[in-house]
């Protein structure tokens, strides 16, 4: 047991071997960590969000991972079907949820996500439930995604407002508002001199 907790805590999952029903061995397996994810854990947190991970594996090894990682918050044990579950523990406090997945597992999960991210690479299932589908297995494509999805809303909301501020300042100058009184007098007498004459 002491074994098997001590490759939890390394980011390790044992797995246990047994002959005549007694113990033989435990073999440890990892998934190794890409490079590039560090990196794109931490550019999520510049953008001022918490960086969640559901997974199956106990809840020692996911530890591990999420502080090897900087990840803020773990759902550990979770089976397959028990991902949408998950994904709705984690929005219970009114925050937006996405989520980024690559299975056949992971399909309902995206689909039950606020925006669900595929990874090209994945399945095929899994990228029709998706909303964005990231052509890269690089996570560094998650934070480009939503830099870019904030820096067209923060376009959207400064195109209407000059347009706003724009037609609020303008509308009443073409309806005439700067005109000068007297020059709209002289239009009407001159237009009313012009009538007389007309009818004479």
């Amino acid at each position: 047991a002491s074994s098997a907790q001590k490759l939890g805590e390394q980011g390790k999952t044992p797995l246990y071997t047994a002959i005549d029903g007694r113990l033989a061995a435990i073999i440890a397996v990892a998934d190794p960590i890409k490079e590039t994810t560090p990196e794109a854990i931490k550019a999520l947190h510049a953008l001022g969000l918490k960086v969640a991970m559901i997974t199956g594996d106990n809840k020692a090894t996911a530890k591990a991972i999420a502080k090897q990682l900087g990840i803020d918050e773990i759902v550990a044990e979770v089976l397959p079907d028990g991902k949408v579950a998950a994904l709705k523990q984690l929005s219970q406090k009114g925050d937006k949820v996405a989520f980024v997945g690559d299975g056949i597992n992971d399909a309902p999960a995206l689909a039950q996500a606020d925006v669900g991210l595929a990874i090209g690479t994945g399945t095929d299932v899994a990228i029709e439930a998706a909303d964005v589908v990231l052509m890269s297995g690089d996570l560094r494509g998650v934070v480009d995604a939503i830099a870019l999805s904030q820096a067209t809303i923060r376009n959207i909301k400064q195109n209407l407002f000059w347009a706003f501020a724009y037609n609020a300042l303008l509308i009443p100058v073409a309806a005439g508002m700067l005109y000068p009184p007297f020059t709209c007098s002289w239009f009407f007498n001159r237009a009313n001199i012009n009538i007389i004459s007309f009818m004479e």
